[in-house]
């Protein structure tokens, strides 16, 4: 268990190279053979000890040669410029995986399976986001891109509304599947449309996310 109580709320866009769906969801092998992966948050509620973390929008991008589990990952993550140093420095420690208990969190496990992490990037982060109409983008200037739609009937065009419920999952209970687009020309470059993403409202803390 970790020693400082935190916890994060608020609209999550998490956007990947896999097709619609995203077999790492479902305990499968990544429909390319390796993952890629831009996602961002803004928290809407929150703390880290004493540090108020309302506000507070962040980014990442992350890669990994094959399948997750196998490891060898690579990330980078960006912090909204508007944080102070406390902000910053909790969110850090969130995403690193400290303060929460083994496997509990999406941070946690992710930290596990990674073997280099570039320096942070301090930026304006642009976010928004209309859970019910599926919809929603976010951008870190010379870092990361993303907007997402819902999925598409291939022959009418109207969306195709999707939602998975994980009852035990380490990132979020519920989440609408999307349809992404993404791009990042820095460290960790990527570039596609019309790949997974999802749309899914945090709520987690060292023992991971509320169920």
């Amino acid at each position: 268990m970790g020693k400082i109580d935190w916890r994060i709320r608020g609209p999550e866009i998490s956007t990947c190279n896999c097709d619609w769906g995203c077999p790492c969801q479902f305990n499968a092998l990544p429909t390319r053979g390796q993952c890629t992966a831009t996602v961002a948050m803004r928290i809407d509620s929150g703390h880290f000890g004493k540090t108020d973390l309302k506000g507070v929008k962040f980014a990442a991008c992350a890669t990994w040669p094959g399948a997750i589990h196998e490891g060898k990952g690579s990330i980078q993550a960006a912090i909204d410029d508007k944080a102070n140093e406390a902000q910053r420095e909790a969110i850090l420690t969130i995403l690193s995986g400290r303060e929460t208990e083994p496997g509990a969190t999406i941070f946690q496990v992710f930290s596990t399976v990674i073997d280099t992490v570039h320096p942070p990037l301090f930026l304006p982060i642009r976010f928004e986001v209309d859970a019910k109409k599926g919809t929603g983008s976010f951008s870190a200037p010379g870092f990361t891109s993303a907007s997402v739609e819902p999925i598409r009937n291939p022959v009418t065009g109207e969306p195709h509304r999707a939602r998975v419920t994980l009852p035990h999952g380490f990132e979020y209970h519920d989440a609408e599947y999307v349809s992404s687009t993404a791009s990042a020309p820095g460290k960790i470059k990527l570039d596609w449309a019309g790949r997974h993403g999802h749309i899914a409202q945090l709520d987690m803390g060292p023992a991971g996310p509320a169920h």
